[in-house]
């Protein structure tokens, strides 16, 4: 069974400082990269835009991802309405590295 990946986009929400966002989105990737299934967890900014973020993320699976939302470290975040998810891909790693066609 494949890894899956996860590309989601989210914004600062409209009143929310955008450096205190970046601070507790780089501390959620430090601590998300310690849990059990997870093999990436990281948090880039947007050249362009800085209100927008994008998390580039690899599961284990479903249920890695599924506990990923009920540790303290996520809802602490998610608790503080610092932003809000513009969209969420579902992905799937067809290159021979990443062991999708072989």
């Amino acid at each position: 069974m494949s890894r899956l990946w996860i590309s989601a986009g989210i914004s600062v929400q409209d009143g929310a400082d955008v450096e205190e966002a970046r601070k507790a989105l780089a501390g959620l990737a430090e601590e998300t990269v310690k849990e059990p299934g997870c093999f990436k967890f990281d948090v880039l900014q947007s050249r362009e835009n800085p209100k927008h973020f994008m998390l580039w993320e690899c599961w284990q699976d479903d249920a890695a991802l599924k506990a990923h939302f009920e540790m303290p470290h996520t809802k602490a975040v998610l608790d503080r309405n610092l932003t809000s998810v513009r969209y969420v891909e579902r992905l799937t790693d067809v290159s021979l590295k990443g062991g999708g066609l072989v």
